[in-house]
């Protein structure tokens, strides 16, 4: 049977563009993605006419932030999706290659933030898990100083993007993949962790950080929107959302503790 057409809508790298200058996106301005390829229709050129559409609509003053993050570099022992017998673990542990941002790819976000990642000129962060990658002209002040004991919060690009007036773009991808939130959990009570990864030289390091979870991301994101000025509309075929970054973090950090408090954990 022969395979059937696709059914579209024809994304360009032109018409993306348009659509977010419609939407409201701004030349100049600070944009973190978190997107869905899929999501948009048939794109012509992929990944690459999706980012150069994303530049085209911030142009050379603006600056493009995605997460590339590296969840793999951890314990084996919490591996669940497969996990990996226990007799593999310290094998694992003392020769799992440690985190180099030019080469660890991205894991779990998607092809556009791998796409970002690999784009000449990028900038990464230097978290071994949970990295931001950058392009444009801020790029530089946004992801330095990424902290190696904290993964998202005071000392990550999430409060950078924050104090310079940053927007997040929900491009085809749902609330429960929004970062921002997870800012706000540094700044309520939290549980904190043990977290293991490979570190320089074959070591095995240890640190210990808060506890995020985006469990119920879903509905805070539903409440967000419905209490808050957000931006709606489509891209192609992809839903999209668009506000600030700092609106998001301080709606978070008032709703956690009242429907997903975490202080029993304490």
């Amino acid at each position: 049977m022969p395979t059937p057409p696709p059914t579209g809508p024809l994304v360009t790298r032109d018409t993306l563009a348009a659509e977010l200058r419609a939407l409201g996106v701004e030349p100049g301005e600070i944009l973190l993605v978190h997107s869905s390829l899929s999501s948009l229709g048939w794109v012509c050129g992929g990944a690459v006419a999706v980012v150069r559409g994303l530049l085209d609509a911030i142009g050379p003053d603006g600056t493009l932030v995605v997460p590339t993050q590296s969840g793999d570099l951890s314990d084996p022992a919490l591996w669940s999706n497969p996990p990996v017998p226990a007799q593999w673990w310290e094998r694992i542990r003392a020769t799992m290659p440690a985190y180099d941002p030019l080469v660890t790819p991205a894991l779990g976000v998607g092809v556009i933030p791998e796409t970002v990642r690999t784009w000449p000129g990028a900038l990464r962060s230097a978290h071994p898990q949970t990295s931001f990658a950058a392009l444009g002209a801020r790029a530089a002040e946004l992801v330095e100083g990424h902290a190696p004991d904290c993964r998202l919060g005071e000392h990550s690009p999430l409060a950078r993007l924050e104090k310079a007036g940053a927007r997040v773009l929900l491009l085809g991808a749902g609330y429960a993949t929004c970062t921002s939130f997870h800012l706000a959990e540094y700044r309520i009570p939290a549980p904190l962790v043990e977290v293991g990864r490979p570190g320089p030289g074959g070591t095995w390091e240890r640190v210990t950080e808060v506890s995020i979870d985006s469990d119920r991301f879903d509905e805070l994101g539903h409440d967000f929107e419905r209490d808050r000025d957000v931006v709606r509309g489509t891209v192609g075929a992809a839903d999209v959302r668009l506000f600030p970054v700092a609106d998001a973090v301080a709606y978070a950090q008032r709703w956690l503790p009242l429907h997903r408090s975490r202080e029993e954990e304490l």
